[in-house]
């Protein structure tokens, strides 16, 4: 008898055993569905930053047929200056795989080096690759000769 005055039953090997693959095959399937559905379900990401703009140098230090990743409130931007275009400025993540993209000055177009995608620089949509996706613009401002980087203008994918 217990403290409560029930009368208990022993454990017996077979009663151990079975409760031990029990919590085996829990474990196990708990174990192998944990990762999936946090890929599935991501956590949503606090905002770092603000929203004002950032100077991110002057008009000069963008001449033509030129682009650069800039950190535009902790998030990479690409800005390119062509001579279709002007001033542009997107996300600098690839809308494939979240990868970072990079200015290719020889092709004049924006590359995604983890499968090979391009993005044309006037409009960041996708013109070669895997990329889903255009990449997202961002706001940029030119006052008194110097470029400004603002918010977003579309949802940033990827990432």
């Amino acid at each position: 008898m217990n403290q409560t005055g029930k009368e208990t039953s022993p454990v017996t090997r077979r009663n151990f055993l079975q409760g031990l693959l029990g919590f085996s095959v829990v474990t196990t399937i708990v174990g192998m569905f944990t990762p999936v559905i946090a890929y599935l379900l991501p956590p949503r990401e606090k905002s770092i930053g603000g929203t004002e703009p950032v100077m991110i140098g002057a008009v000069a230090d963008f001449p033509e047929g030129f682009g650069r990743v800039v950190p535009v409130h902790n998030k990479p931007v690409i800005v390119v200056n062509t001579r279709a275009g002007g001033l542009k400025s997107f996300s600098a993540i690839c809308t494939h795989l979240g990868c970072v993209v990079d200015w290719d000055k020889k092709r004049n177009v924006i590359h995604s080096p983890c499968h090979d995608g391009f993005f044309n620089p006037v409009n960041g949509a996708v013109v070669g690759g895997p990329p889903p996706r255009p990449l997202p613009a961002y706001e940029l401002v030119i006052k008194d000769g110097k470029v400004y980087i603002g918010k977003p203008l579309g949802q940033i994918y990827g990432g």
